[in-house]
């Protein structure tokens, strides 16, 4: 949808309720695409890039967040981009936390979410990509993001991931480990030293099991926050090399307030994202290049609104970028200029 298009829409869209607003978009999109109407949308040309040993078409994903459950994979892939992150996906179904749980930001371009990983659960997730024409005929990289359920106990954790990840091994290209959502209670604990030990060589040894099971390695990558210390970063990156990780999604969302401290909704708990987390994102993908040199890809994600947002996400050191909130405001076009952009570069 070029630009000038989605301007004249944005009005309506933002007189909604941002979840209502959201569940919206993704029925028109999956509507669009039944009818055969997004066939008509227009390519994006060409410019792969081998990642995690994959050929992506292009450099610029979808962020997970906006598909949680896969209810329209090939409405979404019809935007040009070079892969799609669905999720984040839990065992069981869940809810989520209380509405409202999403809160626009014009001004400073962010989004505030408390979501809380609300799905339908891996079964329904993994069924809906079966489904999809984008999986069946193989016309891109599909990332599937996977999580824990609210109720299990943190001590548990490591349970719901390797139920996930079983689940979602044979239809995934690549899977991303959520671990820095701030939105369930104490998730962001698996971060901490010992408990990222614990997880990532649960991850590697069942990677390694299904790998032979299913005679194909499927890569994982860490998703990590933004709201840490250089010494953290550095910590996740000697882990990330050490559990011989394929790759680091950077980053999450915020629950600093710094940039949007005077503007309505700043105080309302979850994680913010658009523009604000910019500056902070691109720092660890910085102190991540230092730390890690060659040894393991970093997908840069976080306040990318325009190519030249893409732009400095790659110089930074990252090897893809996702973006999410940054359609919101500058719609669907936004993922042509970011190939454009990096083209360039």
């Amino acid at each position: 949808m070029p630009n000038f298009m989605y301007a004249a829409i944005r009005p309506f869209l933002f007189s909604l309720d941002p979840e209502n607003a959201h569940h919206f978009t993704i029925s028109s999109m999956k509507m669009a695409s039944s009818m055969g109407l997004t066939a008509m949308a227009p390519s994006v040309s060409p410019s792969p890039r081998e990642v995690m040993g994959l050929t992506f078409p292009n450099p610029v994903g979808l962020a997970a967040g906006l598909d949680k459950n896969g209810d329209c994979i090939d409405g979404l892939a019809s935007l040009g981009f070079g892969f799609l992150e669905l999720g984040t996906v839990t065992p069981k179904p869940q809810p989520g936390n209380p509405k409202p749980r999403m809160f626009r930001m014009p001004k400073a371009e962010g989004l505030i979410n408390r979501m809380g990983f609300n799905n339908e659960g891996v079964d329904v997730l993994v069924e809906n990509v079966k489904k999809s024409r984008f999986h069946q005929e193989k016309k891109g990289i599909l990332g599937l993001n996977i999580g824990k359920n609210a109720i299990t106990p943190i001590e548990n954790a490591v349970d719901d991931y390797l139920i996930c990840l079983e689940k979602v091994y044979p239809v995934a290209d690549y899977i991303a480990i959520n671990i820095s959502s701030p939105n369930t209670k104490n998730l962001r604990q698996l971060q901490g030293e010992s408990e990222l030990d614990n997880l990532l060589s649960q991850l590697k040894a069942a990677q390694s099991r299904l790998s032979d099971q299913h005679s194909r390695y499927v890569p994982l990558a860490l998703k990590i926050a933004p709201d840490m210390d250089d010494n953290q970063v550095k910590n996740i990156a000697d882990a990330l090399i050490r559990h011989k990780i394929d790759g680091v999604i950077a980053t999450n969302t915020t629950i600093t307030r710094d940039a949007v401290k005077d503007l309505p909704y700043a105080q309302e708990a979850g994680g913010l994202s658009g523009a604000p987390v910019r500056d902070v994102s691109t720092h660890v993908i910085r102190l991540l290049k230092q730390e890690l040199g060659d040894a393991l890809p970093i997908i840069g994600v976080g306040g990318i609104l325009c190519g030249e947002d893409a732009k400095e996400k790659m110089e930074a050191g990252a090897s893809l970028v996702q973006v999410l909130t940054g359609m919101i405001y500058s719609g669907p076009g936004l993922v042509r200029e970011c190939v454009q952009a990096l083209r360039r570069e």
